[in-house]
């Protein structure tokens, strides 16, 4: 089967650099912003098919794409009558990408910062006795940082109500 593509419109171009720019100021992959852009941009949802298409991505792309959005419950899969392919529709709602960003990629992260924190502070051991005091005084600013962390998006998803 041959995907059809499709230009994009300038608008649709320019909606796209927006958050293609956004996704990679926070490391995430330029796919991932075309994808939403396109999504966010267009009247009506569209289909995998469609998205490659427009985009010119493959299969893995949009594939790989859809599901770290739909992680990010910034996506969403939406019913068409008629149709039996799976169609999707961007979530437009600010406070809902911002909860599941937290929720999906920083909340993670800190908590693995936690974990790998527990098998350093043993490692202090074999430290020599005069780089302890330094080692030691750097672990407990991370343990701060990954602790203000996890407060923050706390109070961040109880602002934005969830």
């Amino acid at each position: 089967m041959e995907i059809q593509t499709e230009s994009l419109t300038e608008v649709e171009a320019e909606v796209i650099d927006i958050f293609v720019r956004a996704v990679q100021v926070i490391g995430l992959p330029k796919s991932i912003g075309e994808i939403y852009g396109l999504l966010f941009i267009v009247p009506a949802p569209m289909s995998m098919d469609q998205i490659m298409g427009k985009l010119q991505i493959s299969l893995g792309t949009a594939s790989q794409g859809l599901k770290q959005l739909r992680a990010f419950k910034a996506v969403k899969a939406v019913y068409v009558p008629g149709e039996r392919k799976d169609f999707f529709s961007a979530e437009s709602e600010f406070r809902k990408l911002m909860a599941g960003f937290f929720k999906e990629e920083v909340s993670p992260q800190l908590e693995v910062t936690a974990e790998r924190l527990q098998v350093l502070k043993p490692l202090l051991e074999n430290v020599p006795s005069d780089q302890v005091g330094h080692y030691r005084s750097r672990i407990e600013k991370i343990e701060r940082w990954q602790k203000n962390g996890l407060n923050l998006i706390d109070k961040v998803l109880k602002f934005i109500d969830f």
